[in-house]
């Protein structure tokens, strides 16, 4: 995933029907938003629970993108992925190592109700720096998540996209753009495999 950017916070509001406010009290509307119901809550909450437990991960990088650069690393190691909030969200923890040293990555990825989207924070050990959320979710097994940043100083749009292959095998490809969206060159590569239990 994308080093660049700064961390975001993420927040979720959630109204009940228990609620009154002092304009309530009073007689008055307030412009509280609707009440979000259980359906609502749960229609995308769980779209990462197949990806719950630990996977051997393959990993190839690339190591100066929107450079017209074709050197690319390779690394090994595990992915551990851990539900927090019952589903609605989920902690990644990579540990890689390869010919170009070992590396460590974490991602808070959270789920808003309101939009039905998740949103992919990402971390490098190697900072601590939480970097602005990749924004989606999923269709027909396939995750498309989107977020705007910059690369040398020049602003680009980064895509991470998760494709389930099967139960036990999952594809993740993280790529950039220099032109708004026509032309994307990838510079990420992940293949999980279920670790056996």
């Amino acid at each position: 995933m994308s080093k660049l950017g700064i961390g975001v916070a993420a927040m979720i509001c959630v109204a009940t029907q228990g609620y009154a406010s002092p304009a309530d009290a009073a007689g008055e509307s307030d412009a509280r938003p609707p009440a979000v119901t259980a359906a609502v809550l749960t229609a995308g909450e769980h779209d990462f629970d197949f990806e719950i437990g630990v996977w051997k991960t393959h990993l190839t990088r690339r190591l100066r993108p929107l450079t017209g650069s074709q050197t690319w690393v390779e690394y090994n190691g595990t992915t551990t992925v851990r539900p927090v909030w019952g589903g609605a969200a989920n902690l990644v923890e990579l540990v890689a190592d390869g010919p170009a040293g070992h590396f460590e990555g974490l991602s808070l990825r959270l789920y808003n109700p309101q939009t039905r989207q998740w949103g992919l924070n990402f971390s490098n050990r190697a900072d601590g720096q939480m970097v602005a959320p990749t924004i989606g979710g999923f269709r027909d097994g396939r995750g498309e998540f989107y977020q705007q940043d910059t690369l040398g100083g020049r602003a680009i749009f980064v895509r991470f996209v998760i494709t389930i292959r099967s139960k036990d095998a999952i594809h993740f490809e993280q790529a950039f753009s220099a032109d708004g969206g026509k032309t994307w060159e990838v510079n990420w590569i992940a293949d999980d495999t279920r670790a056996p239990s």
